[in-house]
């Protein structure tokens, strides 16, 4: 038992640093997206006013948010908080206990 819990320790740990590596990840990409938002918008301006450069950008990120919430909800829609499967096997799992039997 000791054992088991020991490896289940050691495992954990290594699922947490991977989650933290994880999270670091997506940091760095949101900084990677705002700085190519900066530089899309300093790009832009070259060539029209700074503010319609900004606006423009935004416009592009929301649109892509509206597109990602879209499918987000489309998706969630889909999950079934039931475990259908689980529920089944246990109504199956107690009509045997009460007939073992049948």
């Amino acid at each position: 038992m000791e054992l088991a819990k020991t490896e289940i320790r050691e495992e954990a740990t290594k699922a947490g640093k991977a989650a933290g590596m994880f999270g670091g990840a997506g940091f760095a990409g949101y900084m990677v997206a705002l700085f190519l938002s900066l530089a899309a918008v300093f790009g832009l301006s070259n060539v029209m006013d700074a503010a319609w450069a900004a606006l423009i950008i935004t416009a592009v990120w929301a649109a892509i948010a509206a597109v990602l919430y879209a499918m987000g909800r489309t998706r969630m829609r889909e999950v079934s908080p039931k475990p259908e499967q689980t529920v089944e096997t246990l109504k199956e799992d107690a009509q045997w206990a009460r007939h073992p039997t049948k």
